[in-house]
């Protein structure tokens, strides 16, 4: 565990928020390493990850089976000094089994009372493993839960402990026996992430860590405390009110309707971004800034965040599906567009 402390300075104090920023920086390298002594390759789908839980989000993880998105969850959990819960997500779970139920105990003294048990989803880490075999009904279990960081169960609300991270897997592939995330459910993940295959020396890294004698496992780094610190210090990133109005420009170009809709969009696009599209790419983006050192988010920063922000928001029409359109495509134009448009601007 890290043994430095944050000297208390006001908000205000240049020397304070270089202090925090310093140490966040290597708070989250030194996670990085502690997840890449179990994770090979992946560097890039590893680093969204921890910048989604520092901008207090959640992440959906895509990939075919046996590619490490189970593995890395549970790396991560060991990485940090939280609660991890995990969910295996079948065709007959039912809520309860998620959020926790209330049961009937007898006391001591001969009489009974309901008792609450809790579920899962009480910890700090949740690996919602498979979330799509599950039904519509057991996957809104997790809305509120998702967005307000809170349960309700038999009228009585239940707060979540913060941190809380939802970090949940499905396999793009196979179709046979899921239910497809609706859009509502999607919005709530603040990323998408999809991991693709590896190469020969990744593998190669592979087999060696995991077929022999001694397996690498990660040792806890950072307290919640730490969490919560880099979480608190990522909101003080400034967003000047150009780049925000990048990020509304391009949320509102991939939108079917509208007049900042691009002309692809209009064809093939049935349900655009929501405005929590617009809001994550800017968290993303302040993660970013402070990583690279910086107070304020960059365009770029705004542009590195636009794919895994934003993909799982576009959903394709029949149009768009019968044309092979891809979102990952749609959102490369509108970036194109943007940047072209924000170039020409400045050569005036």
């Amino acid at each position: 565990m890290p043994d430095k402390e944050i000297t208390e300075t006001p908000a205000d104090s240049t020397d304070w928020l270089l202090e925090r920023a310093a140490l966040f920086r290597e708070r989250f390298a030194m996670l990085e390493d502690a997840i890449g002594r179990t994770i090979v390759g992946h560097g890039s789908i590893v680093r969204d990850v921890l910048i989604t839980l520092f901008a207090d989000g959640h992440c959906l993880l895509e990939g075919v089976p046996g590619l490490g998105k189970t593995l890395l969850v549970r790396t991560l959990a060991r990485a940090l000094d939280l609660e991890f819960g995990r969910i295996q997500f079948t065709p007959d779970l039912m809520p309860a089994d998620v959020t926790g139920t209330q049961m009937i105990v007898q006391t001591e003294d001969g009489r009974r009372r309901f008792n609450f048990v809790p579920g899962p989803i009480f910890a700090n880490i949740l690996l919602a493993d498979e979330i799509n075999r599950a039904t519509p009904k057991t996957q809104s279990a997790l809305l509120e839960a998702m967005q307000e960081r809170r349960v309700t169960i038999s009228s009585h609300r239940r707060e979540l402990e913060r941190p809380f991270l939802v970090l949940a897997t499905q396999n793009p592939i196979e179709m046979q026996g899921t239910y497809p995330l609706p859009e509502a459910q999607l919005d709530r993940f603040m990323m998408k992430l999809k991991l693709g295959t590896m190469g020969l020396a990744e593998l190669e890294a592979i087999l060696d860590r995991t077929t022999g004698p001694n397996e690498a496992e990660a040792k806890p780094v950072l307290s919640r405390k730490d969490v919560l610190e880099g979480q608190e210090l990522a909101r003080l990133i400034y967003a000047a009110p150009v780049v925000e109005e990048f990020a509304s420009r391009l949320t509102l170009s991939l939108q079917p309707c509208g007049a900042e809709a691009m002309p692809e969009a209009r064809a093939y696009v049935r349900c655009g971004p929501s405005p929590r599209g617009a809001q994550a790419l800017i968290l993303a983006a302040k993660v970013a800034a402070l990583l690279d050192g910086r107070f304020n988010i960059s365009f770029e920063d705004v542009e590195s965040a636009a794919f895994p922000s934003l993909r799982h928001r576009v959903s394709l029409n029949n149009e768009g599906r019968a044309a092979g359109a891809d979102p990952d495509d749609l959102i490369a134009a509108a970036l194109n567009v943007l940047s072209g448009r924000r170039r020409r601007m400045l050569d005036l």
